[in-house]
Protein backbone atom coordinates (compact mmCIF):
# COMPACT_ATOMS: atom_id res chain seq x y z
CA UNK A 1 0.00 0.00 0.00
CA UNK A 2 1.38 3.44 -0.41
CA UNK A 3 2.40 5.58 2.13
CA UNK A 4 -0.35 7.95 3.15
CA UNK A 5 -3.21 6.75 1.41
CA UNK A 6 -6.27 5.73 2.84
CA UNK A 7 -8.15 2.55 1.36
CA UNK A 8 -11.46 3.24 -0.40
CA UNK A 9 -12.99 0.93 1.69
CA UNK A 10 -11.89 2.76 5.08
CA UNK A 11 -13.21 5.53 3.60
CA UNK A 12 -16.58 4.01 2.75
CA UNK A 13 -17.13 2.79 6.09
CA UNK A 14 -16.39 6.36 7.71
CA UNK A 15 -19.01 7.65 5.58
CA UNK A 16 -21.86 5.30 6.39
CA UNK A 17 -21.07 5.94 9.73
CA UNK A 18 -24.19 7.49 11.78
CA UNK A 19 -23.13 10.45 14.28
CA UNK A 20 -24.19 9.13 17.31
CA UNK A 21 -23.94 11.94 20.16
CA UNK A 22 -24.64 10.68 23.51
CA UNK A 23 -28.03 12.42 24.53
CA UNK A 24 -27.93 13.36 28.34
CA UNK A 25 -30.90 13.29 30.62
CA UNK A 26 -31.49 16.41 32.56
CA UNK A 27 -31.30 16.78 36.39
CA UNK A 28 -35.02 16.40 37.60
CA UNK A 29 -36.60 18.96 39.44
CA UNK A 30 -37.10 19.44 43.04
CA UNK A 31 -39.06 16.27 45.06
CA UNK A 32 -43.03 17.40 45.20
CA UNK A 33 -45.29 14.59 47.17
CA UNK A 34 -48.85 15.06 47.09
CA UNK A 35 -51.89 13.80 49.79
CA UNK A 36 -50.98 10.24 50.27
CA UNK A 37 -47.71 9.69 48.86
CA UNK A 38 -45.12 7.32 50.02
CA UNK A 39 -41.61 8.31 50.68
CA UNK A 40 -38.98 5.20 51.80
CA UNK A 41 -36.04 5.30 52.99
CA UNK A 42 -33.78 3.13 52.32
CA UNK A 43 -30.61 1.96 53.93
CA UNK A 44 -28.68 -0.36 56.68
CA UNK A 45 -27.63 0.48 60.80
CA UNK A 46 -27.39 4.06 59.60
CA UNK A 47 -31.06 4.46 58.73
CA UNK A 48 -32.27 1.69 61.13
CA UNK A 49 -31.06 4.23 63.91
CA UNK A 50 -34.33 6.04 63.11
CA UNK A 51 -32.95 9.77 63.17
CA UNK A 52 -32.04 11.28 60.14
CA UNK A 53 -35.20 9.85 58.60
CA UNK A 54 -37.25 11.42 61.71
CA UNK A 55 -35.94 14.93 61.19
CA UNK A 56 -36.82 14.91 57.63
CA UNK A 57 -40.53 13.28 58.45
CA UNK A 58 -40.54 16.16 61.40
CA UNK A 59 -39.93 18.85 58.39
CA UNK A 60 -42.58 17.28 56.44
CA UNK A 61 -45.12 16.93 58.96
CA UNK A 62 -45.32 20.45 60.07
CA UNK A 63 -43.97 21.99 56.72
CA UNK A 64 -47.07 20.59 54.87
CA UNK A 65 -50.14 19.59 57.40
CA UNK A 66 -52.22 19.52 54.91
CA UNK A 67 -50.65 16.13 52.52
CA UNK A 68 -50.85 12.91 54.45
CA UNK A 69 -47.62 11.75 53.02
CA UNK A 70 -46.58 8.44 54.13
CA UNK A 71 -42.80 7.75 55.22
CA UNK A 72 -41.28 4.09 55.80
CA UNK A 73 -38.02 3.46 57.01
CA UNK A 74 -36.23 0.82 55.39
CA UNK A 75 -33.29 -0.06 56.68
CA UNK A 76 -31.93 -2.82 58.35
CA UNK A 77 -28.65 -3.02 60.24
CA UNK A 78 -25.42 -4.35 58.28
CA UNK A 79 -27.06 -4.69 54.80
CA UNK A 80 -25.29 -4.56 51.77
CA UNK A 81 -27.01 -3.66 48.41
CA UNK A 82 -27.12 -7.33 47.89
CA UNK A 83 -28.96 -8.12 51.12
CA UNK A 84 -31.17 -5.13 50.10
CA UNK A 85 -32.45 -7.22 47.04
CA UNK A 86 -33.81 -10.15 49.32
CA UNK A 87 -36.12 -7.87 50.90
CA UNK A 88 -37.17 -5.90 48.34
CA UNK A 89 -40.35 -6.99 47.46
CA UNK A 90 -42.28 -6.96 51.03
CA UNK A 91 -39.85 -4.66 52.59
CA UNK A 92 -39.49 -1.62 49.97
CA UNK A 93 -42.25 -2.39 46.77
CA UNK A 94 -45.26 -3.49 48.84
CA UNK A 95 -44.85 -0.02 50.06
CA UNK A 96 -45.65 1.49 46.74
CA UNK A 97 -42.81 4.42 46.83
CA UNK A 98 -43.01 7.54 44.88
CA UNK A 99 -39.69 8.02 46.11
CA UNK A 100 -36.90 6.37 47.72
CA UNK A 101 -33.77 7.38 48.74
CA UNK A 102 -30.50 4.98 48.69
CA UNK A 103 -28.17 5.16 51.72
CA UNK A 104 -26.01 2.04 51.31
CA UNK A 105 -22.25 1.42 50.82
CA UNK A 106 -20.49 1.64 54.70
CA UNK A 107 -21.15 -2.42 54.89
CA UNK A 108 -20.28 -2.82 50.95
CA UNK A 109 -16.71 -1.60 50.84
CA UNK A 110 -15.86 -4.22 53.99
CA UNK A 111 -13.80 -1.50 55.90
CA UNK A 112 -11.05 -2.07 53.83
CA UNK A 113 -8.83 -0.16 51.20
CA UNK A 114 -10.40 0.20 47.96
CA UNK A 115 -10.38 -3.49 46.03
CA UNK A 116 -11.92 -3.41 42.23
CA UNK A 117 -13.29 -7.18 43.14
CA UNK A 118 -15.24 -5.41 46.24
CA UNK A 119 -16.33 -2.32 43.99
CA UNK A 120 -17.73 -4.61 41.66
CA UNK A 121 -20.14 -6.92 43.94
CA UNK A 122 -21.45 -3.54 44.90
CA UNK A 123 -21.71 -1.90 41.47
CA UNK A 124 -23.88 -4.81 40.73
CA UNK A 125 -25.99 -5.00 43.26
CA UNK A 126 -26.74 -1.20 43.81
CA UNK A 127 -27.41 -1.13 39.52
CA UNK A 128 -30.48 -3.98 40.60
CA UNK A 129 -31.52 -2.50 43.23
CA UNK A 130 -32.05 1.06 40.80
CA UNK A 131 -33.52 -1.17 38.33
CA UNK A 132 -35.89 -2.56 40.41
CA UNK A 133 -37.15 0.57 41.71
CA UNK A 134 -37.34 2.03 38.24
CA UNK A 135 -39.47 -1.25 37.26
CA UNK A 136 -41.57 -0.29 40.20
CA UNK A 137 -41.66 3.36 38.98
CA UNK A 138 -40.41 4.79 42.01
CA UNK A 139 -38.15 7.83 41.35
CA UNK A 140 -35.03 6.56 43.30
CA UNK A 141 -32.70 8.81 45.20
CA UNK A 142 -29.23 7.80 45.93
CA UNK A 143 -27.21 8.78 48.09
CA UNK A 144 -23.34 9.03 49.30
CA UNK A 145 -22.18 6.96 51.82
CA UNK A 146 -21.53 8.81 55.38
CA UNK A 147 -18.05 9.57 56.63
CA UNK A 148 -15.41 6.71 58.00
CA UNK A 149 -13.82 8.82 61.36
CA UNK A 150 -10.77 7.24 61.18
CA UNK A 151 -9.69 9.99 64.06
CA UNK A 152 -12.20 7.79 65.99
CA UNK A 153 -10.81 4.59 65.23
CA UNK A 154 -7.09 6.03 65.81
CA UNK A 155 -8.18 6.86 69.20
CA UNK A 156 -9.17 3.27 70.38
CA UNK A 157 -5.75 2.27 70.21
CA UNK A 158 -2.22 2.88 69.98
CA UNK A 159 -1.67 2.19 66.22
CA UNK A 160 -1.01 5.19 63.80
CA UNK A 161 -2.04 5.33 60.49
CA UNK A 162 0.67 3.63 59.08
CA UNK A 163 -0.48 0.59 61.13
CA UNK A 164 -4.16 0.14 60.07
CA UNK A 165 -3.85 0.52 56.21
CA UNK A 166 -7.03 -1.03 55.44
CA UNK A 167 -9.27 1.62 57.71
CA UNK A 168 -6.91 4.34 57.21
CA UNK A 169 -8.25 4.59 53.73
CA UNK A 170 -11.51 3.72 53.87
CA UNK A 171 -12.79 7.39 53.74
CA UNK A 172 -11.55 6.91 50.09
CA UNK A 173 -13.38 3.22 49.22
CA UNK A 174 -16.49 5.67 50.67
CA UNK A 175 -15.86 8.37 48.49
CA UNK A 176 -15.51 6.64 45.30
CA UNK A 177 -18.87 4.67 46.00
CA UNK A 178 -20.27 7.48 46.19
CA UNK A 179 -18.72 9.48 43.29
CA UNK A 180 -20.15 6.09 41.17
CA UNK A 181 -24.09 6.97 42.41
CA UNK A 182 -23.79 10.17 41.46
CA UNK A 183 -22.50 9.20 37.79
CA UNK A 184 -25.47 6.80 38.18
CA UNK A 185 -27.90 9.73 39.23
CA UNK A 186 -26.42 11.83 36.28
CA UNK A 187 -27.02 9.06 33.70
CA UNK A 188 -30.31 7.71 35.02
CA UNK A 189 -31.83 11.15 35.59
CA UNK A 190 -32.60 10.67 39.04
CA UNK A 191 -31.94 12.49 42.18
CA UNK A 192 -28.90 12.51 44.16
CA UNK A 193 -28.01 13.28 48.36
CA UNK A 194 -23.90 14.22 49.14
CA UNK A 195 -24.40 13.03 52.55
CA UNK A 196 -20.03 12.49 52.81
CA UNK A 197 -19.07 16.29 52.39
CA UNK A 198 -20.86 17.99 54.97
CA UNK A 199 -20.38 15.19 57.37
CA UNK A 200 -16.61 15.52 57.18
CA UNK A 201 -16.79 19.66 56.14
CA UNK A 202 -18.71 20.06 59.62
CA UNK A 203 -16.40 17.88 61.13
CA UNK A 204 -13.07 19.82 60.19
CA UNK A 205 -14.57 23.15 60.98
CA UNK A 206 -15.57 22.48 64.28
CA UNK A 207 -12.24 20.43 64.71
CA UNK A 208 -10.49 23.93 64.48
CA UNK A 209 -11.57 24.57 68.17
CA UNK A 210 -11.60 21.45 69.53
CA UNK A 211 -9.50 18.47 67.75
CA UNK A 212 -11.43 15.92 69.62
CA UNK A 213 -14.04 16.76 67.91
CA UNK A 214 -16.84 13.96 66.76
CA UNK A 215 -20.27 13.79 65.62
CA UNK A 216 -19.83 10.00 64.67
CA UNK A 217 -18.45 8.78 68.03
CA UNK A 218 -18.22 4.75 66.96
CA UNK A 219 -16.10 5.80 63.53
CA UNK A 220 -19.04 4.67 61.40
CA UNK A 221 -22.39 5.31 63.29
CA UNK A 222 -23.20 9.11 63.05
CA UNK A 223 -24.69 10.58 66.67
CA UNK A 224 -28.16 12.43 66.65
CA UNK A 225 -26.17 16.01 65.49
CA UNK A 226 -24.98 13.85 62.97
CA UNK A 227 -27.87 12.90 61.66
CA UNK A 228 -28.98 16.00 61.78
CA UNK A 229 -26.59 17.33 59.42
CA UNK A 230 -27.61 14.61 57.42
CA UNK A 231 -31.34 15.31 57.55
CA UNK A 232 -30.33 18.97 55.82
CA UNK A 233 -28.28 17.58 53.55
CA UNK A 234 -31.09 15.30 52.16
CA UNK A 235 -33.75 18.27 52.79
CA UNK A 236 -31.07 20.82 50.35
CA UNK A 237 -30.41 17.97 47.93
CA UNK A 238 -33.97 17.33 47.27
CA UNK A 239 -34.73 21.02 46.81
CA UNK A 240 -37.19 21.45 49.78
CA UNK A 241 -38.38 24.83 50.61
CA UNK A 242 -36.61 26.88 53.05
CA UNK A 243 -39.40 29.58 54.25
CA UNK A 244 -42.14 28.66 56.54
CA UNK A 245 -43.26 32.58 56.23
CA UNK A 246 -42.24 36.19 55.72
CA UNK A 247 -44.60 39.08 57.44
CA UNK A 248 -43.64 42.43 56.21
CA UNK A 249 -45.02 45.68 58.23
CA UNK A 250 -44.68 49.65 56.44
CA UNK A 251 -46.20 52.53 57.25
CA UNK A 252 -48.26 54.30 54.32
CA UNK A 253 -50.01 57.59 54.91
CA UNK A 254 -49.86 57.40 58.51
CA UNK A 255 -51.22 53.61 58.70
CA UNK A 256 -49.58 50.54 59.23
CA UNK A 257 -50.08 48.08 56.41
CA UNK A 258 -49.81 44.52 56.76
CA UNK A 259 -48.09 41.82 53.97
CA UNK A 260 -47.50 38.23 54.61
CA UNK A 261 -46.13 34.98 52.51
CA UNK A 262 -46.93 31.66 53.88
CA UNK A 263 -50.39 32.50 55.73
CA UNK A 264 -53.58 34.69 55.78
CA UNK A 265 -53.93 37.72 57.33
CA UNK A 266 -56.95 38.91 59.41
CA UNK A 267 -58.27 41.73 61.88
CA UNK A 268 -54.93 43.95 60.69
CA UNK A 269 -54.69 47.12 62.67
CA UNK A 270 -54.31 50.34 60.86
CA UNK A 271 -53.14 52.82 63.93
CA UNK A 272 -51.08 50.25 65.97
CA UNK A 273 -49.19 47.20 64.65
CA UNK A 274 -51.62 44.22 65.26
CA UNK A 275 -52.67 41.59 63.15
CA UNK A 276 -53.72 38.27 63.49
CA UNK A 277 -51.76 35.42 61.24
CA UNK A 278 -52.46 31.84 60.36
CA UNK A 279 -49.30 30.27 58.86
CA UNK A 280 -50.02 27.72 56.28
CA UNK A 281 -46.94 25.75 58.58
CA UNK A 282 -45.41 24.97 61.54
CA UNK A 283 -41.24 25.73 61.51
CA UNK A 284 -38.65 22.82 61.94
CA UNK A 285 -38.24 21.78 65.10
CA UNK A 286 -36.53 18.75 66.26
CA UNK A 287 -36.02 16.54 69.74
CA UNK A 288 -32.76 17.96 72.19
CA UNK A 289 -30.45 15.20 71.42
CA UNK A 290 -30.06 16.87 67.56
CA UNK A 291 -29.95 20.61 68.66
CA UNK A 292 -26.49 20.50 68.07
CA UNK A 293 -26.55 19.65 64.73
CA UNK A 294 -29.23 22.82 64.62
CA UNK A 295 -26.41 24.93 65.65
CA UNK A 296 -23.14 24.14 63.87
CA UNK A 297 -25.58 24.24 60.36
CA UNK A 298 -27.67 27.09 60.76
CA UNK A 299 -30.23 25.04 60.16
CA UNK A 300 -33.18 26.83 61.24
CA UNK A 301 -32.03 29.68 59.30
CA UNK A 302 -31.56 27.15 55.63
CA UNK A 303 -34.25 25.33 56.47
CA UNK A 304 -37.13 27.03 58.72
CA UNK A 305 -37.34 30.40 57.99
CA UNK A 306 -40.09 32.71 59.66
CA UNK A 307 -39.42 36.10 58.83
CA UNK A 308 -40.61 39.22 60.14
CA UNK A 309 -39.81 42.82 59.46
CA UNK A 310 -41.18 46.09 60.22
CA UNK A 311 -40.03 49.36 58.49
CA UNK A 312 -40.66 53.01 59.96
CA UNK A 313 -40.33 52.45 64.00
CA UNK A 314 -39.02 54.93 65.89
CA UNK A 315 -36.40 54.19 67.29
CA UNK A 316 -36.19 52.34 70.71
CA UNK A 317 -37.12 48.96 72.03
CA UNK A 318 -39.96 46.98 71.27
CA UNK A 319 -41.70 43.56 72.23
CA UNK A 320 -43.27 40.89 70.25
CA UNK A 321 -46.56 40.13 71.55
CA UNK A 322 -48.24 36.65 70.33
CA UNK A 323 -51.23 35.94 71.92
CA UNK A 324 -50.83 38.05 74.84
CA UNK A 325 -46.94 36.83 75.86
CA UNK A 326 -44.24 38.64 75.42
CA UNK A 327 -41.89 36.67 73.32
CA UNK A 328 -39.18 38.62 72.34
CA UNK A 329 -37.82 42.18 72.59
CA UNK A 330 -35.94 43.78 69.67
CA UNK A 331 -34.95 47.07 68.75
CA UNK A 332 -36.72 49.32 65.74
CA UNK A 333 -33.36 48.67 63.59
CA UNK A 334 -33.31 45.18 64.25
CA UNK A 335 -37.22 45.05 63.00
CA UNK A 336 -36.34 47.02 60.39
CA UNK A 337 -33.74 44.70 59.05
CA UNK A 338 -35.60 42.07 59.62
CA UNK A 339 -35.69 39.13 62.70
CA UNK A 340 -36.36 35.33 62.43
CA UNK A 341 -39.12 34.18 64.85
CA UNK A 342 -38.34 30.21 63.97
CA UNK A 343 -35.93 29.45 67.16
CA UNK A 344 -37.78 31.46 69.81
CA UNK A 345 -39.30 28.67 71.99
CA UNK A 346 -41.50 31.49 73.53
CA UNK A 347 -43.83 31.44 70.66
CA UNK A 348 -46.64 29.45 70.34
CA UNK A 349 -45.82 27.51 67.02
CA UNK A 350 -42.92 26.63 68.72
CA UNK A 351 -44.52 24.94 71.05
CA UNK A 352 -46.64 23.23 68.41
CA UNK A 353 -43.96 22.19 66.14
CA UNK A 354 -41.83 20.62 68.97
CA UNK A 355 -44.81 18.70 70.48
CA UNK A 356 -45.21 17.47 67.09
CA UNK A 357 -41.22 16.52 66.84
CA UNK A 358 -41.68 14.79 70.64
CA UNK A 359 -44.68 12.54 69.51
CA UNK A 360 -42.87 11.29 66.23
CA UNK A 361 -40.16 10.77 68.38
CA UNK A 362 -41.91 8.44 70.17
CA UNK A 363 -43.69 7.22 67.23
CA UNK A 364 -39.97 6.10 66.14
CA UNK A 365 -38.86 5.03 69.81
CA UNK A 366 -42.14 2.64 69.99
CA UNK A 367 -43.02 1.06 66.42
CA UNK A 368 -40.61 2.25 64.07
CA UNK A 369 -37.18 1.36 65.39
CA UNK A 370 -38.93 -2.08 66.80
CA UNK A 371 -40.28 -2.56 63.63
CA UNK A 372 -36.89 -2.42 61.75
CA UNK A 373 -35.45 -4.81 64.77
CA UNK A 374 -37.81 -7.29 63.82
CA UNK A 375 -36.58 -7.02 60.10
CA UNK A 376 -33.17 -7.25 61.44
CA UNK A 377 -34.02 -10.45 63.49
CA UNK A 378 -35.70 -12.18 59.92
CA UNK A 379 -32.29 -11.73 58.02
CA UNK A 380 -30.46 -13.18 60.74
CA UNK A 381 -32.93 -15.96 60.90
CA UNK A 382 -32.46 -16.50 57.20
CA UNK A 383 -28.82 -16.62 57.70
CA UNK A 384 -28.80 -19.06 60.12
CA UNK A 385 -30.76 -21.50 57.96
CA UNK A 386 -28.21 -21.14 54.97
CA UNK A 387 -25.37 -22.09 57.54
CA UNK A 388 -27.07 -25.21 58.11
CA UNK A 389 -27.74 -25.80 54.81
CA UNK A 390 -24.22 -25.03 54.06
CA UNK A 391 -22.73 -27.13 56.59
CA UNK A 392 -21.43 -24.28 58.50
CA UNK A 393 -21.32 -24.62 62.78
CA UNK A 394 -21.85 -28.59 62.39
CA UNK A 395 -19.65 -29.97 65.41
CA UNK A 396 -21.69 -29.87 68.56
CA UNK A 397 -19.49 -28.23 70.78
CA UNK A 398 -19.08 -25.26 68.36
CA UNK A 399 -22.74 -24.74 68.79
CA UNK A 400 -22.18 -24.90 72.36
CA UNK A 401 -19.92 -21.97 71.86
CA UNK A 402 -22.35 -20.19 69.50
CA UNK A 403 -24.93 -19.91 72.57
CA UNK A 404 -28.50 -20.26 71.46
CA UNK A 405 -28.60 -16.96 69.65
CA UNK A 406 -26.11 -18.11 66.67
CA UNK A 407 -27.37 -21.66 66.03
CA UNK A 408 -28.19 -22.80 62.59
CA UNK A 409 -32.15 -23.31 62.42
CA UNK A 410 -34.44 -25.71 60.56
CA UNK A 411 -36.62 -25.15 57.43
CA UNK A 412 -39.47 -25.77 60.26
CA UNK A 413 -38.28 -23.19 62.89
CA UNK A 414 -37.52 -20.68 60.35
CA UNK A 415 -40.95 -20.83 58.88
CA UNK A 416 -42.80 -20.22 62.00
CA UNK A 417 -39.93 -16.94 62.70
CA UNK A 418 -41.70 -15.95 59.52
CA UNK A 419 -45.44 -16.00 61.03
CA UNK A 420 -44.47 -14.31 63.99
CA UNK A 421 -42.34 -11.38 62.02
CA UNK A 422 -45.29 -10.94 59.62
CA UNK A 423 -47.72 -10.95 63.00
CA UNK A 424 -45.26 -8.65 64.96
CA UNK A 425 -45.00 -5.87 62.06
CA UNK A 426 -48.48 -5.97 61.38
CA UNK A 427 -49.17 -4.87 65.15
CA UNK A 428 -45.98 -2.27 64.80
CA UNK A 429 -47.58 -0.84 61.70
CA UNK A 430 -50.57 -0.21 63.18
CA UNK A 431 -49.52 1.15 65.95
CA UNK A 432 -47.20 3.57 63.76
CA UNK A 433 -49.97 4.70 61.82
CA UNK A 434 -52.27 5.08 64.81
CA UNK A 435 -49.33 7.61 66.18
CA UNK A 436 -49.25 9.06 62.78
CA UNK A 437 -52.90 9.92 62.58
CA UNK A 438 -52.24 11.81 65.78
CA UNK A 439 -49.68 13.83 64.49
CA UNK A 440 -52.02 15.11 61.62
CA UNK A 441 -54.59 15.79 64.82
CA UNK A 442 -52.00 18.22 66.23
CA UNK A 443 -49.92 19.37 63.35
CA UNK A 444 -52.39 22.32 61.47
CA UNK A 445 -51.16 25.63 62.19
CA UNK A 446 -53.91 27.92 64.82
CA UNK A 447 -54.50 31.81 64.27
CA UNK A 448 -52.52 33.91 66.32
CA UNK A 449 -52.59 37.25 67.67
CA UNK A 450 -49.47 39.84 67.25
CA UNK A 451 -48.83 42.90 67.99
CA UNK A 452 -45.72 44.60 68.59
CA UNK A 453 -45.56 47.30 71.49
CA UNK A 454 -42.60 50.23 72.00
CA UNK A 455 -41.78 49.95 75.37
CA UNK A 456 -39.55 52.94 75.89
Amino acid sequence: MQKGVIPLIFLATLVALPCMAQVFKPTPPPVELSDGDSFVFIGDSITHQCLYTQYVEDYFYTRYPEKRIHFRNAGVGGDTAQEVLVRFDNDIAAFNPRYATILIGMNDGEYTEFSHEIFGRYKKAMTAVLDRLDALGAAAIPMTPTMFDLRQALGKDDRDDAERPKEADYNGTLSLFGMWCLRQANARGLGFVNMFEPLNRVTREQRANDPNFTIIRDTVHPDAPGQLVMALALLEDIGASPVVSTIEVVQENGHWVVEADGGKLSDVGEDTIAFTFTADSLPWVIPEEGRLGFEITNASHRMSRETLKVFGLDSGEYELRIDGKTVATFAGWELGQGVELQEMDRTPQYAQALRVAELNKARNDEAIRPMRDRWAWLKEMRLRNTELKVGIHEEEDEEEQLGEWRRPITDEKLAGFIVEHKKVTAELEKKAMEMEDEIFRINTPEPHRYELVRVN
